[in-house]
């Protein structure tokens, strides 16, 4: 195609990799969407499924909400009519209107995550809800908050993490519970893949990276704070401990060296599947260091999740990898790393006393009527919390007013009284910052919006001035807020800069996590044990607990991300739909055998919550006793009209009422009709 105009943007999608992208416009009105060349990550190319889906269904007119929606049918049934903004917004506004004037703000829930992790399109919609006094659905509660708070507790923050680019100066990277491969390919290929470190993976799937690493350690789920304390024994007994770094920097150590004795290679072999030779051997490799510790999410979204990410945070100070080059642990970068002040962007000062409620709960208060009002946006709960049938049956209620603001017709968007059409992040200027590397990216306006969509912070600005919210900060412009962010992130910076270089650095030069020892505890020391954790719900001190096995006749189910998939984004993708029906769950070929199925055949899932019908693939990359079943499909493109969540029953983790889902037991068996 006879090249036009080209336009350097970033990619925000919920990814490690915050890819920089080209938009090239032909002259006949064609659009390409490719990976920047000159950008360090994405290297001229995306990944699969952004690549398909910025190519596809991003910028399909049919498939694309273009005009606000008002429902005509009942909830569910997908049915509604065109509506004017004016006729939309000015409706929502009366009806919040009445809600708060008889129960309250409160009466009104509003859920979001990571649809798009721009910051203003993600953060500034909390505006509003904080200024009407809504209360929120804990967002983290479905992903990552176990981990966040076992860190805050520790540390004192979860999002200060090692600087990528001081890998050079390492010995060793210890990949914690985290999956490149799919979850940021880009990271995979040319920081993991590259850097020429030798690589640790500790994750019961031998995926990509697992496969590539020096050393996988491939221990059955629910065993992570085993594992860890097995190698804290390990490099005890080889007399690697940093004591001068523990008695400088710590506190609680004394309570925690006692449970190493019984920690021994035998037992850990005998608890994890994980061969006592294979762990001595990685113990020794992280402890001499310096090391770089990546702790993904995955492995605290289990019963003892707390616990886990506490037991495994003790590998870097018991070691002394804290506080110099090339060492540090990562969990997420977040921009209060990078000097932007998150209180700015929701105008968290607007709701004196915020209300939350965990994911886990959502479907219980869906059904109270406690709720009066629910707005989504930046996320699809139908397809992605747990207690799926229940939460659906929920969604249902004829008084509750249900505002869904998304880009599809989602299965969420089928129960909302109005659905809001959102622009893409191809459609307006924002600011990006990755939560691995430590940078700050310009998503450039590239296209215009399909049809009538907005962007989210414009939508919520309109419902603000409906309901008559003179606030300042509910009517700040997008102009002045990325300026402001980009003041607050390197003073002098402006957005034109920014758009030309694509992507920048705060600092410029590599950055040595905690570098200061400026730990934000109240000792000021990291707090290894104490009463904060007593007061959160766990013991004071971290220990070797492990999950019970499955019963006789029951599998582990793990629910990770899907390589085609960003969560449940992408998924309506006629391309990518047809990868994911090809295989949709995976079991160890002895697993398989007792069972009796074949790849391809069909396998119906149970847990105590419901079931579903699954296509299978044999593969040796599971573990025996495991059956390994990515997230994100559409429901309502299954012939079940559900997704895996269906059988997912909300149980909490030990900590902040965050999720435990990957400690699903389920039974199998071969379908009565295989394909």
């Amino acid at each position: 195609m006879a090249t036009q105009a080209i336009v350097k943007t970033t990619c925000p999608r919920d990814c490690y990799d915050a890819c920089g992208i080209i938009v090239k416009m032909a002259s006949d009105g064609a659009v390409s969407v490719v990976g920047d060349p000159n950008h360090d990550m994405s290297r001229g190319k995306l990944c699969g499924k952004c690549s398909i889906a910025y190519n596809g269904v991003w910028r399909s007119k049919t498939d694309r909400l273009t005009t606000p929606l008002k429902r005509v049918g009942p909830k569910g049934s997908g049915q509604f009519d065109e509506v004017s903004w004016y006729d939309a917004i000015s409706e929502i506004a009366q009806r919040l209107h009445s809600i708060i004037a008889t129960d309250g703000g409160q009466a009104i829930l509003q859920t979001h995550y990571t649809g798009t992790c721009s910051l203003i399109a993600g953060l500034f919609p909390l505006r509003f809800f904080n200024r009407i006094g809504a209360t929120e659905v804990d967002p983290d509660t479905v992903c990552n908050k176990a981990g966040h708070v076992a860190l805050q507790l520790a540390f004192g923050e979860s999002t200060r993490g090692f600087d990528p680019r001081t890998v050079s100066s390492s010995k060793c990277v210890l990949i914690w519970g985290a999956n490149p491969s799919a979850s940021a390919p880009h990271v995979h290929e040319h920081w993991v893949a590259r850097s020429g470190v030798p690589t640790i993976v500790v994750d019961p799937i031998r995926h990509a990276t697992a496969e590539a690493a020096d050393i996988h350690l491939q221990l059955f789920p629910g065993t992570d704070a085993a594992l860890a304390f097995a190698m804290l024994a390990v490099i005890k007994s080889a007399r690697k401990l940093d004591r001068d770094f523990l008695a400088r920097h710590c506190i609680g150590w004394d309570d925690i060296e006692p449970q190493l004795d019984a920690c021994t290679l035998s037992w850990a072999e005998a608890t994890t599947g994980v061969p006592a030779a294979l762990i001595e051997k990685a113990a020794l490799l992280y402890a001499d260091g310096p090391s770089l510790l990546w702790m993904g999410q995955g492995f605290q979204r289990q019963t003892f999740g707390g616990n886990a990410m506490r037991s495994v945070g003790l590998l870097p100070p018991a070691t002394g990898n804290i506080g110099k080059l090339g060492a540090g642990f990562l969990y997420l970068n977040g921009w209060d790393a990078r000097g932007v002040d998150g209180g700015y962007l929701s105008a968290s000062h607007l709701n004196a006393d915020p209300q939350s409620v965990s994911h886990m709960d959502l479907a219980a208060r869906l059904e109270s009527g406690e709720t009066k009002a629910l707005f989504t946006w930046n996320n699809n709960i139908a397809a992605s919390s747990p207690e799926q049938a229940r939460l659906r049956q929920a969604l249902r209620r004829e008084d509750l007013l249900q505002v869904t603001v998304d880009l599809f017709q989602t299965d969420t968007a089928d129960y909302a009284d109005f659905v809001l059409p959102a622009a893409s992040f191809l459609e307006f200027d924002d600011v990006v910052m990755s939560y691995f590397t430590h940078s700050v990216s310009a998503q450039v306006a590239a296209l215009p919006p399909l049809g009538d969509a907005l962007p989210n912070q414009e939508i919520f600005r309109r419902l603000a001035a409906a309901m008559g919210l003179t606030d300042p900060e509910l009517h700040e412009t997008d102009d002045v807020i990325i300026e402001t962010i980009l003041s607050q992130a390197r003073p002098g910076l402006d957005f034109k800069t920014l758009a030309a270089a694509g992507t920048m650095y705060v600092p410029e030069d590599p950055n040595v996590q905690f570098a200061s020892h400026d730990y934000r505890t109240p000792s000021g020391k990291i707090e290894m044990t104490g009463t904060q954790f007593v007061e959160a719900g766990l013991p004071s001190a971290p220990a070797p607990l492990s999950e019970r096995r499955p019963a006789l006749g029951e599998y582990r189910m793990l629910s990770p991300a899907s390589e085609w998939l960003m969560n449940s984004s992408y998924a309506n993708d006629g391309k990518i739909a047809r990868r994911l029906q090809m295989c949709e769950a995976w079991l160890n070929p002895s697993d398989a055998e007792t069972i009796g199925v074949k790849s391809g055949n069909r396998l119906q899932v149970s847990s105590k919550t419901g079931s579903i019908e699954l296509s299978v693939g044999i593969s040796s990359a599971v573990p025996a006793g495991v059956l390994l079943a990515p997230k994100g499909q559409w429901p309502k493109a299954s012939a079940s009209g559900a997704n895996i969540n269906v059988l997912n029953p909300g149980e909490k983790a030990d900590l902040a009422q965050s999720c435990a889902v990957h400690s699903i037991n389920v039974t199998l068996a071969k379908s009565q009709i295989a394909t």
